[in-house]
């Protein structure tokens, strides 16, 4: 268990080893950040694109919500396995979430007016405390720290896959996934768990820079935190959903 570094699927304790740098460029944290800028502005585009689709009541929404999905998890997936390919697959698969967020935002920003903003701002505003907090040093990436994180992680996704398993058999899991107090609070929990695997990801790309990693790296550094600032924009926006019910 003292292997592991990260629960972000992207960012896992083998992903810098036996890494050949080409040349005399490696891997910054000046450069990962201007990676993830550019990446979240490839998502941003297609998100307002479909954003309009669905305000139009455009038939398009649909594929293109389940072309993103698909898509997203297939190149996540080619990403995690051949990362040299990230300075081309991780753009790709930004434009593909995109596509996604776009839709999911438009239906819960008609159901609850407001919820997207409220969302978005949350969701930076955790990075950037979180990320002040880590260069503080007034969260530290310790062994339990990770380990505490990554079973709390592994346990989420256990029960999302019992939930989506489920789903075809028309089975709900109770209480978890309805706006009462339980409900509520297992959404708050997970929210947390999103915000504290950012504190890991900060943890080891530092620690990619800092072992002078390969420069393609910054890309796939980037893709994996953009990873996990997805997962947490639609868990605050599932709990806020929640909340907004209970009025």
């Amino acid at each position: 268990m003292a292997m592991m570094r990260t629960a972000n699927p992207a960012l896992n304790k083998s992903t810098f080893e036996n890494l050949a740098s080409t040349g005399n460029e490696y891997m910054t944290i000046d450069g990962t950040v201007n990676r993830s800028f550019i990446l979240l502005i490839l998502l941003l585009v297609p998100a307002f694109y479909t954003w309009g689709l669905f305000l139009q009541q455009s038939p398009l929404i649909m594929p293109f919500l389940w072309g993103g999905l698909i898509g997203g998890l297939v190149v996540a997936l080619i990403t995690v396995f051949k990362k040299q390919w990230a300075p081309y697959t991780a753009p790709i698969y930004a434009m593909l979430e995109g596509l996604v967020l776009g839709a999911l935002s438009s239906m819960m920003e008609l159901l609850f007016p407001g919820i997207v903003i409220q969302a978005v701002a949350l969701t930076f505003g955790t990075m950037l405390c979180l990320l002040f907090a880590y260069k503080s040093g007034w969260i530290k990436a310790t062994e339990n720290f990770k380990l505490g994180v990554v079973a709390a992680t592994g346990a989420i996704f256990v029960i999302y896959m019992l939930t989506f398993i489920l789903g075809f058999f028309s089975i709900n899991i109770p209480y978890i996934h309805d706006s009462g107090l339980i409900g509520i609070g297992f959404s708050l929990f997970v929210v947390v768990i999103a915000a504290l695997n950012l504190v890991l990801d900060f943890d080891f790309i530092e620690q990619g820079a800092n072992s002078k990693a390969p420069k393609y790296m910054e890309w796939y550094a980037s893709f994996g935190l953009m990873v996990t600032l997805i997962w947490l924009y639609i868990e605050i926006l599932r709990l806020l959903s929640k909340l907004r019910s209970r009025d």
